[in-house]
């Protein structure tokens, strides 16, 4: 079973920010996989389906963004799984421009405060990850008020057709595997450049 968790903030305020790239993922994958909700438990929107063969939990931590390795802790230790094998973790990322995606193995919080919250409360920093690009924030800007701001509507289209290449890729990863997924998205956008 792999615990599937997008990252955001909870309430109306926040809906379609940068910041919650990864409550819109999941918002996505739900739809697309037909996963229903069950409701919220340890922290958490959370559904329960199946996507490419294999069980899942869409879970949109609801603990606030700086705080999400507390639900996803409670999602681990009561469903005993792996980390290392069976998380993966959806996020905004403002070192890659909107509408690119990176998928990787392990790594550092790199300044990404739900990603931190996550290493502490479970302990590594090997877990899988897709990165969702937002851009960087403009000179002058305050980094809070820029990443809790939405898409102006241009780069919103380009978000959009981010959300749905990583829900495709979250298949090719529960399918084929993250070297798979790793190869085939991670190169794409190098190879076409930016629009």
């Amino acid at each position: 079973m792999y615990l599937i968790a997008g990252l955001g903030n909870p309430g109306k305020q926040y809906e379609h920010t940068r910041h919650n790239m990864g409550f819109d993922t999941i918002d996505e994958l739900a739809d697309r996989y037909r996963v229903p909700s069950c409701g919220v438990a340890h922290k958490a929107m959370y559904g329960k389906g199946m996507i490419a063969g294999e069980k899942v939990i869409l879970a949109k931590p609801l603990t606030y963004m700086n705080l999400s390795g507390d639900s996803i802790r409670e999602f681990i230790s009561y469903y005993k799984m792996d980390p290392e094998t069976e998380l993966i973790v959806i996020y905004d990322d403002i070192d890659l421009e909107p509408g690119q995606i990176r998928i990787r193995k392990k790594g550092s919080a790199g300044g990404h405060n739900g990603i931190k919250s996550i290493i502490n409360q479970i302990g590594t920093q090997n877990f899988y990850r897709i990165k969702v690009g937002v851009g960087a924030k403009p000179k002058g800007w305050d980094l809070a008020d820029y990443v809790l701001g939405r898409f102006p509507s241009e780069e919103r289209n380009l978000v959009d057709e981010a959300i749905r290449e990583v829900a495709k890729a979250v298949e090719v990863i529960l399918d084929e595997g993250i070297e798979a997924a790793m190869n085939r998205y991670n190169a794409k956008k190098k190879e076409t450049g930016n629009p």
